[in-house]
C-alpha cells in the first residue's frame, strides 16, 4: 500500500515556487530512510495547491522520526515560500474551473449563501493512501467528511 500525505498550500502555487518545491522534495525522497532502509518515495504537486508526499509501504513503512523529518522540510517549505501548509481550517472547493480555500467559518457562510452545494466538490485531505488518493480525494460535499460537519 502507498501511504500519503497531503499538504493544502492556502494559495496557488508560482511555477517557480513548484519548480523549487519539487527539486527540494525530490532531493529529500531519494535519500530518505527509516531505521537506515531507504524508503521508496516520491512526490508531486497537484493543481498547483497540493503537496503530495508518497511512501510505499511494502518496499519500507515509515517511522516517526522519518516522518518527523518530512514534516520538518515542510515546515522549511513553508517558510522559504510564505505559503501556510499546515492550517488545517481551510477548506478547499472546486468552484467553476478553480480551486477555492477558504477559512472554515466562510466555507460555512457559503453553504448558507446556496453557493456551496451538496454537489461542489470538496478535497478530502484526510485520505491516506494511494488508492483513497484517487477515489475518495476529490469528492462531492455530501459524500465527503465536510458534510458531517457543515450539512
Amino acid at each position: 500500500m502507498e501511504r500519503i500525505w497531503i499538504y493544502q498550500a492556502d494559495r496557488q502555487l508560482t511555477e517557480s515556487e513548484k519548480a523549487r518545491i519539487l527539486d527540494k522534495l525530490g532531493g529529500f525522497t531519494t535519500q530518505w530512510k527509516a531505521h537506515g532502509k531507504a524508503l521508496a518515495a516520491k512526490a508531486e504537486v497537484r493543481h498547483d495547491r497540493f503537496i503530495i508526499v508518497m511512501v510505499d509501504d511494502a518496499v519500507a513503512p515509515p517511522t516517526g522520526c522519518s516522518i518527523d523529518k518530512s514534516v520538518h522540510l515542510l515546515k522549511e517549505i513553508e517558510v522559504a515560500t510564505g505559503l501556510n501548509l499546515f492550517d488545517r481550517m481551510q477548506v478547499a472547493y472546486r468552484h467553476a474551473d478553480d480551486i477555492k480555500v477558504v477559512p472554515r467559518d466562510e466555507f460555512e457562510r457559503l453553504i448558507l449563501a446556496g453557493e456551496v452545494t451538496d454537489d461542489t466538490v470538496v478535497f478530502n485531505n484526510l485520505v491516506t493512501s494511494y488508492p483513497e488518493l484517487e477515489t475518495n480525494w476529490e469528492i462531492p460535499l455530501r459524500d465527503s467528511w465536510h458534510a458531517k460537519v457543515f450539512l
